[in-house]
């Protein structure tokens, strides 16, 4: 079934994957542009991740074994690479928090991001948090959709969006634009190169691959299910084809 899946989002997916953003970016100040619409995708990737870790694992006390052994092999096994992975040096750091050091190296604008997550940790709900920072339309879909299905969808909609929509939709041509920047402006581009490549590493195969597992002993053999994950995953895309339209017209605007 999950052959039917692929072959459903596979549309929608390579009009990311050939969005005309990628060829705009030729200038440090491109990839800050980039960056600062960018994060939004990092941060809530991390948010559904901790979602599912919370419905697949047990995280109170006491401990009561929750599902199976394996999707909490499978889930667990990704938060620890993402949520405390290495920086250059080989100290422990969140990918999201790579990535903020990654932007202030370039020059960024970090603000944005960082005062949505100051609302949330004041105590103010997520969706006032998003609608106060006042985000261009494209990012504030796409964050307001991940959270939605936080709240309200079952967990297996939740696995197919991480799987199917996240951060494996960064083409090859992207990769070789940052290494040109990185031999042009070494210093500014240092971190965000090591992310780029550390994400590929990690993300793009060992992580993918378990998330796929995860997705089919969630599914298991129901057709409603993969139906419904299906199409999550079809609007998660489209979202993040909005996402890239927000990049695209920012780094055009400058």
């Amino acid at each position: 079934m999950v052959n039917s899946l692929s072959e459903r989002i596979a549309p929608i997916r390579q009009q990311i994957v050939e969005h005309p953003l990628y060829g705009s970016l030729t200038e440090l100040n491109d990839l800050r542009t980039f960056s600062q619409v960018h994060v939004f995708a990092v941060w809530d990737f991390m948010s559904l991740l901790k979602s599912l870790q919370r419905n697949l694992t047990c995280v109170r006390v006491p401990w009561i074994p929750v599902g199976s052994a394996s999707t909490r092999y499978l889930i667990n096994e990704i938060v620890t690479g993402e949520e405390s992975d290495i920086d250059p040096a080989g100290n422990r750091i969140s990918h999201f928090e790579l990535y903020l050091r990654a932007m202030k190296e370039l020059g960024a604008d970090t603000d944005p991001i960082q005062s949505v997550i100051r609302s949330c940790q004041t105590g103010t709900p997520i969706e006032t948090a998003l609608q106060q920072a006042e985000l261009p339309e494209g990012i504030y879909n796409f964050c307001a959709f991940t959270f939605s299905l936080i709240q309200t969808a079952p967990i297996h909609v939740q696995a197919a969006v991480f799987t199917f929509g996240r951060e494996d939709l960064i083409p090859d041509m992207f990769h070789e634009m940052v290494i040109r920047l990185s031999e042009k402006y070494p210093n500014e581009t240092h971190t965000f190169r090591y992310y780029l490549e550390r994400h590929i590493e990690v993300d793009g195969d060992h992580h993918s691959q378990l998330a796929l597992q995860m997705v089919e002993e969630l599914c298991g053999n129901d057709p409603i299910k993969w139906q419904e994950a299906t199409d999550a995953s079809v609007r998660a895309l489209e979202l993040r084809k909005g996402l890239w339209d927000v990049a695209l017209n920012e780094a055009l605007a400058v």
